[in-house]
């Protein structure tokens, strides 16, 4: 039996996924803004020998262009939020061995300055950064960063890779071995010809360089993903060394998993390249009757509401009303979210669901696993025969649902196998895989040399 790696899927704001329970007596985030919470959060987690924690985010409202946001308001919808990626710099010199993920999309940051707040992230935290690529699925992100209209799903890919071509030439090309040498004695820091520009002219983007930080531990932070469309697929074949998926069972994970790897071998990858993390949610009792009671307790806190208005799928994307209940989702237009569409309907097997099932299905997007220690532990192992290699654990309450895995679960988990009883030395690439740098199958690993031509004429 091979451990799973255990992530934390949390969000710098009040409600990130279980909407509704930030009311609860022994929830902690409402007190998100408050730098203690989180740092209590990732002492925890690295107490319980989480892998990472694993921040998602978003830069735009849910919902229609001009909607009303009443809901998204009183529920704490991702509004307030921060940028989890300034609040990493604390949790990194709080911890030693946890991974720090973080989520930013193409529209939201040029690669210039996104790629140096990265690689200054990874020095800080020593090499425990890993970067979300996301390509922002709200119309309202669209228009926050100056653009008309949210791009076409399938553009926005295209974006993505002329983005991820400026961050690699500048992480992995940029600077060579050695180029940073700190020769006190010859009064020499830095060679420079061995720091190259890199010279970038393409559809969106021209950059000259070179990288202003010398190289960071893992040069390129590990690279997660989570669309699972099409081109989200192809994409993460290409590109992605973890992949967040949700799917509605084992089965269909199986299924997913191997398409992906499938598409990873045919661009020149291994398919042991990618991992995958599938989402959960944990309910523990020590007997079957008491975690059902625990979900009943926990589903009184729910928020339909809030559900709903997270989907972005049960109002009209013209005009902000809301859809007649009968409408089918396979007919909702939608520049966004249509992974999110699939899953649902994935979960309707034998049954076209309406956006009348809308809040029962949004509710219950990510799987639940309600039992014992040693129920849940049984799914699990189940789960990883169908393909998974990780989980990415969200929380219902911060930081209780973190304490109870550590306190019920990891013990059993640890006993079959399925949980690490220490952290390995090293970067969090080196973690999971066994070496601080990209491999040389990686698309990224073209750059490197390839703006050196002095050195290669000597």
């Amino acid at each position: 039996m091979t451990a799973l790696h255990i992530n934390a899927f949390v969000m710098n704001t009040v409600s990130h996924i279980q909407h509704g329970l930030w009311r609860h007596p022994e929830a902690r985030q409402a007190d998100f803004d408050d730098v203690t919470v989180w740092v209590d959060l990732v002492r925890t987690l690295e107490a319980g020998l989480f892998d990472a924690v694993f921040f998602a985010d978003v830069v735009g409202l849910y919902g229609p262009v001009g909607g009303d946001y009443t809901v998204n308001a009183r529920e704490g919808l991702q509004i307030p939020s921060h940028d989890p990626s300034v609040l990493l710099s604390a949790l990194a010199v709080s911890t030693e061995h946890l991974g720090l993920a973080f989520t930013s999309s193409v529209l939201q940051a040029h690669p210039f300055e996104f790629a140096r707040r990265a690689s200054t992230l990874d020095h800080i935290s020593r090499g425990r950064i890993a970067w979300n690529i996301v390509t922002s699925t709200q119309e309202n992100a669209a228009r926050n960063f100056g653009l008309a209209r949210l791009t076409e799903h399938d553009e926005r890919y295209e974006w993505a890779e002329e983005y991820l071509d400026v961050v690699f030439k500048l992480w992995e090309g940029s600077w060579d071995e050695g180029a940073l040498v700190k020769d006190r004695a010859r009064g020499v820091l830095a060679d420079a010809r061995r720091i190259h520009r890199i010279n970038h002219v393409g559809p969106r983007y021209r950059v000259e360089g070179p990288h202003l930080p010398a190289p960071s531990p893992q040069r390129t932070p590990l690279l997660f993903q989570a669309g699972s469309s099409p081109a989200g697929r192809a994409f993460a074949a290409r590109n992605a060394e973890a992949q967040f998926i949700s799917a509605p069972g084992p089965e269909a994970a199986a299924a997913l998993i191997a398409e992906t790897r499938d598409l990873a071998e045919r661009v020149g990858r291994r398919r042991e390249d990618i991992k995958f993390f599938q989402g959960f949610a944990f309910v523990i009792g020590s007997t079957e009757e008491e975690a059902q009671r625990r979900e009943a307790e926990l589903d009184a806190y729910v928020s339909i509401d809030g559900f709903l208005a997270h989907s972005n799928l049960g109002v009209s994307q013209d005009d902000g009303r809301p859809l007649p209940p009968e409408t089918l989702l396979k007919d909702i237009r939608t520049n966004g979210g249509r992974s999110h569409i699939a899953w649902l309907r994935q979960r309707e097997l034998g049954h076209e669901p309406t956006v009348g099932d809308l809040g029962r299905l949004v509710a219950r997007r990510h799987p639940r696993l309600v039992g014992t220690p040693d129920q849940i532990a049984d799914a699990l192992a189940l789960w990883q025969r169908a393909g998974i290699d990780g989980v990415n654990l969200i929380n219902w309450t911060i930081p209780g649902s973190y304490r109870e895995f550590n306190e019920h679960l990891l013990p059993v988990l640890q006993r079959r196998g399925l949980a690490k009883r220490e952290y390995a030395p090293g970067s969090l690439r080196r973690k999971l895989f066994g070496r601080d740098r990209l491999d040389d199958r990686h698309p990224a690993a073209r750059w490197r040399g390839a703006f050196t031509p002095r050195l290669a004429a000597e």
